[in-house]
């Protein structure tokens, strides 16, 4: 029974870990994007 559910855990713990990459990688292209803009801008 305990093992079951560790599966499901650590499947759970994948998932979660996936979309917090996912949204700290779109999150650095926003801020580069961003930064990127002002650069340009400043000249």
């Amino acid at each position: 029974m305990m093992k079951t559910a560790t599966a499901s855990q650590e499947k759970n713990g994948r998932r979660d870990i996936g979309r917090m990459l996912k949204e700290h990688k779109s999150r650095l292209y926003i801020i580069r994007r961003c930064v990127v803009m002002l650069l340009c801008h400043r000249d």
